[in-house]
């Protein structure tokens, strides 16, 4: 059994980031053509298209705000013209800043969190869900975290948006599901990426003792989820929360 996404056009929010550019090289490896969407970081973007461009699939680097509809829908213009309506859509994109107390925390940073977690999805969905529906089928996929599970303090404004976040997609799925497109949530726990292999930083054993499989994940075991719920393999599951965390949380019925 392999996941094929030959043929398949996906877009990846934050794609140029420590987590998303995992995603992007996945999602090409199976086959499929990425729209690897930044902010800022113009350069890793770019050298990330070069890369996909070499593994023989199309890419494009597209800038957006995705907190702003209008910026959205430009970034869909570009990406249909170049590679077609998506298929797939990641949602990994998120506002960095510096965690407080919830009586310390700046009201900022709860509208950030709002912004790039809520409004993220509800932009996006706006943007490219429509072609889905003419299609007949489509996934959406975002990237939750544990965190908002565990609520542990000074995470008050990161676990208010991305519980937001659940509540909204958990209505989507519904909303979309008669369309066939699939609307499904994975949360890593504290990922590995290239920053903790450059910082030699992959063992945490206060962290880790506390985790069932005794370790932190990758960044690769968490594309790897991506890359299934993207796949036919994927397509009889939505409005799931999936922990990718070594059982560090375990959603119960």
């Amino acid at each position: 059994m392999k996941i094929d996404l030959s043929g398949k056009v996906a877009v990846v929010t934050g794609g140029s980031g420590q987590l998303g550019r995992t995603i992007v090289r996945t999602l090409a490896h199976c086959g499929a053509d990425v729209a690897v969407h930044y902010l800022r970081n113009t350069g890793k973007a770019e050298e990330l298209c070069g890369e996909l461009i070499e593994m023989g699939v199309r890419a494009v680097a597209v800038q957006a705000d995705v907190t702003t509809l209008d910026s959205v829908l430009l970034m869909k213009d570009i990406i249909n013209k170049t590679l077609g309506a998506p298929d797939i859509i990641v949602d990994n994109a998120v506002i960095q800043y510096t965690w407080k107390t919830v009586l310390e925390q700046d009201i900022e940073d709860f509208e950030s969190q709002f912004r790039s977690c809520v409004l993220q999805n509800v932009h996006m969905a706006k943007a490219f869900i429509p072609a889905m529906v003419k299609k007949g089928c489509g996934r959406m996929i975002a990237i939750n975290t544990t965190m908002s599970m565990l609520t542990e303090p000074k995470w008050g404004a990161y676990v208010a948006g991305k519980r937001g976040m659940d509540g909204l997609l958990r209505v989507l799925a519904k909303e979309v599901g008669s369309f066939g497109i699939t609307v499904n949530q994975i949360a890593p726990g504290w990922t590995i990426s290239d920053l903790d292999r450059d910082a030699g930083t992959e063992k945490q054993p206060e962290y880790d003792k506390n985790v069932p499989l005794c370790r932190r994940g990758t960044d690769q075991e968490l594309a790897n989820v991506v890359s299934f719920l993207a796949s036919d393999l994927g397509s009889y599951i939505t409005g799931a929360f999936i922990p990718v965390c070594g059982g560090i949380v375990m959603p119960a019925i």
